[in-house]
């Protein structure tokens, strides 16, 4: 499910000449200052050999290419940039060594910090992944960061086997909805926790329909926790509440922290003694 907004981009021609339209920043800051729009003519633009050339059909706007911009997100890209990390492409036209991709190949970028807010890019083969041509195009848009961060932390760091509960906070997030489907069908047990809210009843038939075991809000779970006995827990928030999910843990259990929306110290348990705390970038 796609819980961020998402914009379509196309290139446009005046008068018998084609133009790219791009979003760039010349110095880091208020997105709303920083940003501008910019209408650049591609009638000349010729390819080295291993380049190709991409129309970007689409591009996510996360939280985290808003704090690219600002300067305070780890990957920063060489100034002057485009914006937007995720998005996905049609390839147009390939260099004459460009093996790996053909034109009408469905891509999307290989790295984080590329710049996708622009409706066509020219860049090595080796920038971009080349996807499946059934993937609906808002899914590979979005395809990049959040559906992998989700089976990376499911897979990379507690060897689950099929009915293993693993608890998280901030459930309702894309990375968390991800983490739902994905347990799902790897067999494995989640339990959710959410911040209360008008719609609670809602959220909660909605994540339990996408494979929830569980759906609690934070003062819900507190009264559960000492219930819960988890192998794996994925923290997104930080402070109290990555302590209430950190205590679910089994003796060999381990927290993995991946974003603290909080903005508070993250707090680890005691009082079943984790074996180890992990901190990966989103």
């Amino acid at each position: 499910m796609i819980s961020r907004s998402s914009f379509l981009l196309k290139t446009f021609y005046i008068r018998g000449y084609r133009f790219a339209s791009q979003l760039t920043y010349e110095r880091y800051g208020d997105p709303l200052e920083v940003i501008q729009l910019q209408n650049q003519s591609t009638e000349n633009d010729t390819l080295k050999a291993k380049e190709v050339r991409v129309g970007i059909r689409a591009a996510p706007i996360n939280p985290a290419d808003i704090n690219q911009i600002q300067g305070v997100y780890p990957v920063k890209p060489t100034l002057p940039a485009f914006g937007g990390n995720e998005g996905f492409g049609i390839v147009e036209e390939i260099g004459s060594n460009v093996t790996a991709l053909s034109v009408g190949d469905h891509v999307i970028p290989a790295a984080s910090g590329f710049g996708t807010w622009r409706t066509q890019a020219i860049s090595n083969e080796n920038s971009f992944y080349k996807i499946d041509k059934r993937i609906p195009m808002k899914y590979a848009a979005t395809l990049q960061v959040n559906p992998c961060t989700a089976y990376r932390m499911l897979k990379d760091f507690v060897d689950l086997k099929e009915g293993d509960v693993v608890v998280q906070n901030g459930a309702n997030s894309a990375v968390g909805r991800y983490v739902i489907q994905i347990g799902k069908i790897l067999g494995f047990q989640t339990i959710n926790v959410v911040r209360k809210r008008e719609n609670i009843d809602e959220l909660k038939q909605e994540l339990e329909s996408l494979g929830a075991t569980k759906v609690y809000t934070e003062e819900e779970f507190l009264k559960n926790s000492r219930t819960i006995k988890s192998r794996l827990a994925l923290n997104c928030v930080g402070g109290r509440n990555s302590l209430g999910i950190a205590s679910t843990l089994q003796h060999d259990g381990i927290m993995v922290t991946y974003g603290g929306m909080s903005k508070q110290p993250v707090q680890g348990a005691t009082v079943r003694g984790m074996k180890n705390q992990q901190k990966i970038k989103n």
